[in-house]
């Protein structure tokens, strides 16, 4: 990743650059796939918020999926914020659309 002074945790390198300061020697050890089963974990607990969850319950979940998904790119080597932007940048990967003009029954 590319070294911004304005990242912050708020911003998706912000947030891989935290999690690698505060994570990355025990994620490394831990591996991409033992990482996979934790971020699955956390889905897991995602569906349980929004099912019966407080909001702030649902909002930490969210968090926590993020984190773990943040994780799992620090730990691939892959950069969030260039992927989003690659894929998403200039709209809809499907139609190219902003907003979105796919068809709302398929996946764009």
């Amino acid at each position: 990743m590319d070294e911004d002074p304005n990242d912050d945790v708020t911003t998706l390198r912000g947030l891989q650059r935290t999690i690698l300061t505060m994570y990355g020697e025990k994620d490394a050890a831990r591996g991409a796939e033992a990482t996979f089963l934790w971020l699955a974990e956390e889905f897991g607990e995602l569906a349980t918020a929004l099912r019966s969850g407080t909001h702030e319950e649902l909002s930490l979940e969210m968090a926590d999926v993020l984190a773990w998904l943040a994780t799992l790119a620090n730990i691939r080597g892959v950069d969030l914020s260039a992927a989003v932007r690659r894929k998403y940048g200039s709209g809809c990967p499907g139609c190219g659309g902003s907003p979105c003009s796919c068809d709302p029954a398929e996946k764009p």
